[in-house]
C-alpha cells in the first residue's frame, strides 16, 4: 500500500522509485554547477527554441537542467503551457546530454529526432508561466543511434514520467 502525504497543494503518491528521483533531483539541485557548459553551446537549438536555462548536473548516466516556464514561445496558451510541451522539455535534456558527450569526445553538436515516447504521465494538465520545473534524463540504452531515455520533470505539484525513444544519425548523413 503506497503512503498519500498532503504536501498543502494537492495529495499524491509516494512510491519508492518516486522518493529516490526526487531525492537524487533535490541533491543535484544543490550541487555546483561548475564545468558545466551553457544549453545553447549543448543543442542543436537556437533562439527562443532553446527551452532549457541551465544544466545543473551531468554524469555517464544522464543529465539535469533547470527551467523557467516561459510565457514568450511557440508553446504558450495563455498564462499556462500544455503538460505535452514537457515532451519537448525532456527531449532537449536527451539532446543536451548528447551534446555533452559530443564536447567530451570533441565532436560536433549534431541533429538528433524524437521517435515517439511511451507512458507519458502527467499530473498536471499545464504549467504555469514562470514555474520552475527539473527535468532529469537516464540513458536507458543507446545503441547505434537509437536510444531510450527515462525521463522526469519535477516541479511545485508537478511530476511527469515518460521514456522517450531517440535517434541520431551517423556523422555525415545528415
Amino acid at each position: 500500500m503506497s503512503d498519500v502525504v498532503d504536501d498543502g497543494i494537492d495529495a499524491v503518491v509516494k512510491t519508492p522509485r518516486k522518493q529516490a528521483v526526487r531525492s537524487h533531483l533535490e541533491q543535484r539541485s544543490r550541487a555546483p554547477t561548475v564545468g558545466i557548459l551553457e544549453v545553447s553551446e549543448l543543442v542543436p537549438h537556437s533562439g527562443s527554441m532553446v527551452l532549457l536555462d541551465r544544466i545543473i548536473d551531468c554524469d555517464e548516466q544522464g543529465l539535469t537542467a533547470e527551467l523557467a516556464v516561459r510565457g514568450d514561445g511557440l508553446l504558450c496558451d495563455g498564462p499556462t503551457v500544455p503538460a505535452w510541451a514537457g515532451i519537448e522539455y525532456m527531449a532537449q535534456t536527451i539532446a543536451a546530454y548528447v551534446g555533452m558527450k559530443a564536447k567530451q569526445a570533441n565532436e560536433p553538436i549534431r541533429l538528433g529526432f524524437l521517435l515517439g515516447t511511451r507512458f507519458y504521465n502527467s499530473n498536471v494538465a499545464a504549467f504555469e508561466v514562470g514555474a520552475t520545473l527539473t527535468v532529469r534524463v537516464e540513458k536507458i540504452m543507446q545503441d547505434d543511434g537509437l536510444g531510450v531515455f527515462e525521463c522526469r520533470i519535477l516541479g511545485e505539484g508537478v511530476d511527469i514520467a515518460a521514456n522517450l525513444n531517440v535517434y541520431q544519425p551517423p556523422l555525415g548523413n545528415i
